[in-house]
């Protein structure tokens, strides 16, 4: 109740933002009594990380038993409440780690509530989080910011603050008495409490409302919700003033009302009356929702356009044996060429993981399993095509039987090559699309070939009813940010080109029709992952620390001199691999020392001062052939001639690339890496080599540091660590060395995963090796970027990471929503684990 008079001096409290995401005034979210400021005034934000900061310093005087809520009271009496979501109280605190306690003092960016944002928005009506001063008495002036905030950092309120020296209380008049029970099915959360508050404030009298033995002065959000009144429960409400009838009648109706979304959810439950006059919210009768498997995230607003079958017409009986034998090999030959040319392609997008899939679709044009009965059927009379297809389809339909889910996932990698060697041999070109811009595809399947080359101006995102999220259609769909969903309702079929459509990746849906409600939902949801990219950018150039002050150091992976100069702007505290093959590949002879020097001076200088940069010695040999490196054939060449192995074997080209980059380093923090390394004899000729070219160059040292790809190199880690200036894991050989799996294998490269028990035991060994004789180590390898595995590494004490330039503000955001500890838990649970999936379904339980 405000008093009848009051002198007053007025100071500021600056409230920063609990929340990185974008900021929404209050008025626009969409709850009346947030919008009509029945809580308080203050903003809203849309965000994008997953814990809740304190704004300020002060005390925390309520945490509301479902976790979704709490308030901190400043030093200056302010009452600052924060409520992650709407009609998130019905989840009963599902989703919602508080961190704090009633009582505790926190201070400016302390951590408050964790919360699984992903279950929140798929539970709850929003994520729309509200920062709120629900004592404005106190409030002279209210400023709240607009755009995107960084939690912690930027302003999101600024309030001016009422001092109130001198207060004259209204009259006592009349004193009135009522009991009433709590009709929410949620008890008194903000919503109710936030309208008795209104009541009472509109009142001239003074209202209390009491709960056993507790009371609360109406008036106060923060004192009603610390009444823990439940669903149902009887409470007393007090007022004496000259209105306290009327008043007492509002408040009665205020604790009573029930809201939209509080029907519990449990089976055969009622439905909650509607707070608000008006229809229910309702689809509208032409929208349809079909339902699949999320396999890559994202929302879309788009339009249908159906890829249909792609029909090939195969003459059965064949010609001359050796005719229809010659005909096969040029179409293997022309595939093969294909093949290659879409390798140098996305080698060249700098999409290494994408390559790697085409590189295994070449290897499938040499599979046995696929020749040998092809070439059975040609001889007994079929045509090339005929036999062709035969055994690919035969092959396929073996593979998508397995229970093995990796495994049934590479059918469609079968089917893809063999549709490709079958068009050249029927001479049936791919039959291309008319697209619109926006264009979501619908089909019974695509082949990975034809998601790596979609169009992403017209493409917003597509459906397949084929397929499972482990597919590599799924994961190319992801590593092309492209939202898709596999397993969609066979009716998405029959949908006619050009109906409208909202596709939810994220949750696995394909909204046709779409209301104007879903076409906000989409809008905002686009808004928030854009919001999402821009926070991480700008604070890219941050340190990533954990929230209980543990720093991990984010480098970059290149192979070109454009990465290296991207790199700084996207935040990269230095490079963490130069694959040097790129001066080495494409050319008839080995780079001079003189022109490896100039490359790396100028990579050094773009790197910046004090940024390392690690440049990793050529690694020829196996899978990575050079014209001017011969090595004889060889039945295994993962395991032959290949690495520092092929170095030590040719000094002169080891030799030329040691004395460039020690020239180079008088540009910068340079560190020299060697490859494939798996003995220590290895080891010290590596570096006796170091060591003759720095003196007779006279040359500052440079640090030399082990690539540990082989189980060899972390089983003797502790041997190593008393030679070597510093350790990088490669992660991807490392995999495929421990389980005997090559990684390129068209069967087996599915299952070989780094986040297996068995490597991230070998991870482990080599990080404790490291610790052991204070020498830093990294992960290079593809999981360092792969958000399930970062808080494993994390928690395995790993000092560095080396991901793809345009992921590192990404990773570095990720590393700051983590807790160290919890990390270093989770790690352990992962090292105890059986398999690689047990590990990914770790974090996705446990992750902090």
């Amino acid at each position: 109740m405000p008093p009848t008079s009051a002198r007053h001096s007025t100071r500021t409290v600056v409230l920063r933002a609990p929340l990185s995401g974008v900021l929404v005034p209050i008025d626009e979210v969409p709850d009346p009594v947030f919008a009509q400021r029945l809580v308080g005034d203050g903003v809203a934000i849309d965000p994008i990380s997953h814990t809740l900061c304190a704004p300020c310093d002060g005390i925390v005087v309520q945490v509301h038993a479902a976790g979704h809520a709490l308030t901190i009271a400043t030093p200056d009496g302010l009452e600052v409440m924060m409520h992650i979501g709407l009609d998130s109280v019905k989840l009963r605190g599902r989703g919602f780690e508080p961190r704090v306690s009633a009582g505790d003092r926190v201070e400016t960016g302390q951590p408050l509530i964790d919360f699984d944002s992903d279950f929140v928005v798929r539970h709850a009506r929003s994520l729309l989080t509200q920062l709120v001063i629900t004592n404005g008495e106190r409030v002279a002036r209210l400023e709240a910011r607009r755009g995107t905030v960084v939690a912690s950092v930027d302003v999101a309120l600024e309030v001016t603050l009422r001092d109130e020296d001198v207060a004259e209380p209204a009259p006592v008049e009349v004193a009135n008495l009522s009991t009433a029970l709590v009709g929410s099915a949620f008890g008194l959360h903000a919503r109710p409490a936030a309208l008795v508050v209104a009541a009472a404030r509109a009142s001239a009298s003074e209202v209390r409302v009491r709960h056993g033995q507790q009371v609360a002065s109406a008036t106060s959000l923060v004192a009603l919700l610390g009444l823990d009144a439940g669903p149902g429960a009887t409470v007393r409400i007090e007022a004496r003033g000259p209105d306290a009838s009327a008043v007492v009648s509002r408040v009665a109706a205020a604790l009573a009302r029930t809201f939209d979304g509080d029907a519990p959810e449990r089976p055969g439950a009622p439905a909650a009356a509607a707070s608000t006059p008006g229809p229910p919210e309702a689809a509208s009768e032409s929208t349809r929702v079909l339902t699949g498997l999320p396999a890559s995230p994202g929302q879309v607003l788009g339009t249908i356009v159906r890829a249909g079958p792609d029909e090939v017409h195969v003459r059965e009986a064949g010609g001359d044996p050796r005719e229809e034998r010659s005909r096969f090999e040029r179409a293997r030959a022309r595939s093969q060429a294909e093949l290659e040319a879409l390798v140098t392609r996305l080698r060249a997008e700098s999409t290494p993981g994408r390559s790697t899939l085409f590189e295994a679709h070449r290897a499938l044009l040499d599979d046995p399993e696929l020749l040998e009965p092809t070439f059975e059927g040609i001889e007994t009379g079929r045509s090339a095509a005929a036999a062709w297809r035969d055994a690919f389809a035969g092959q396929a339909a073996r593979l998508a039987t397995l229970q093995h889910h990796h495994l049934a996932a590479r059918a469609a990698d079968v089917d893809d090559v063999g549709h490709r060697v079958l068009r050249h041999l029927v001479d049936h070109p791919v039959e291309a699309l008319e697209l619109p811009h926006g264009a979501i595809l619908v089909a019974e399947q695509l082949a990975p070939s034809a998601v790596a080359t979609l169009d992403r101006a017209r493409v917003a995102g597509f459906c397949t009813v084929a397929g499972g999220v482990l597919s590599h259609v799924a994961l190319l769909a992801r590593s092309l940010g492209l939202p898709a969903v596999t397993g969609i309702d066979p009716a998405a079929l029959d949908v006619a080109d050009g109906t409208p459509a909202a596709l939810d990746g994220t949750r696995g849906r394909l909204v046709l029709q779409p209301d104007a409600d879903e076409v906000r939902r989409v809008g905002e949801r686009q808004a928030v992952e854009a919001a999402r990219r821009e926070v991480d950018l700008l604070a890219a150039a941050a340190p990533a620390v954990t929230t209980d002050g543990h720093r991990v150091d984010v480098l970059a992976s290149v192979t070109s001199l454009a990465d290296a100069a991207a790199a700084p702007r996207a935040g990269a505290e230095g490079v963490g691999l130069l694959r040097s093959e790129f001066l080495f590949v494409d050319r008839a002879a080995p780079p001079s020392e003189e022109e490896q020097r100039v490359v790396y001076a100028e990579l050094l200088s773009t790197s910046g001062a004090g940024r390392p940069v690690v440049i990793r010695a050529l690694d020829a040999g196996g899978d990575k052939p050079l014209a001017y490196v011969p090595i004889p054939n060889e039945p295994n060449p993962a395991l032959g001639e290949r690495g520092c192995r092929a170095l030590l074997g040719r000094p002169g080209l080891l030799r030329a690339q040691v004395r460039a980059v020690l020239r180079a380093s008088a540009h910068g923090a340079a560190r020299l890496l060697f490859p494939m390394v798996a003995t220590l004899p290895e080891w010290r000729a590596l570096r006796a080599c170091v060591e003759e070219e720095r003196a007779s160059l006279g040359a500052d040292p440079v640090p030399i540091g082990l690539l540990v790809e082989v189980p060899a190199a972390a089983l003797l880690a502790l041997h190593f660590a008393r030679e070597v200036d510093f350790f990088s894991i490669g992660t991807n050989d490392l995999a495929q060395y421990t389980l005997a799996m090559d990684r390129a294998h068209p069967k087996l490269a599915s299952q070989v995963d780094a986040l297996h028990p068995a490597v991230l035991q070998l991870v482990a060994r080599t990080v404790a090796a490291a610790r052991a004789h204070a020498r830093p180590v990294g992960v290079c390898g593809a999981i360092a970027s792969d958000p399930q595995a970062v808080p494993i590494l994390v928690g395995l004490g790993v000092d560095e990471l080396t991901v793809p330039v345009a992921l590192i503000a990404g990773i570095k955001a990720r590393i700051r929503e983590l807790s160290w500890g919890a990390c270093q838990v989770l790690a352990a649970r992962a090292l105890a684990a059986e398999t690689a999936d047990e590990v990914r379904a770790l974090d996705a339980g446990h992750t902090p």
